[in-house]
């Protein structure tokens, strides 16, 4: 599975940015699919997951509220719809691809086999 994050840029304190997750190559319906970030400095985080089906989602409390994952299996695309947006929002975003877990060890990053290139998001304050 290839895949490709784009979407992020620059934006205030409060505003809104969507980040698109494209998908090519193996089955995409098959995968869970996650988004993770990681700021400067820090470790990489969890944000958000969905179930291969889409019946289930899971978010860090940090971006719940704030933050909704989808998919479009049709599209082989993931999104990140991201609201009220905060300076400590501002990171890298990757979106990455999986299969097995369960869906409490979706936020692990061991759950993923694929990840792509991050997508970066400034957030001003």
């Amino acid at each position: 599975v290839q895949l490709q994050a784009s979407g992020g840029g620059l934006v205030q304190a409060g505003g809104s940015l969507r980040l698109s997750c494209a998908a090519s190559g193996r089955t995409f319906s098959n995968y869970d699919m996650g988004w993770f970030r990681q700021a400067p400095g820090k470790e990489r985080e969890f944000v958000a997951a969905i179930r291969w089906s889409g019946s289930s989602t899971v978010h860090a409390d940090s971006v719940k509220g704030r933050f909704t994952i989808s998919r479009d299996k049709a599209k082989n695309t993931v999104y990140l719809q991201m609201n009220s947006l905060k300076p400590e929002d501002t990171a890298d975003y990757f979106c990455a691809a999986g299969s097995g877990a369960i869906l409490t060890t979706l936020g692990r990053d061991s759950s993923y086999n694929y990840w792509g290139q991050g997508t970066l998001v400034t957030v001003s304050s």
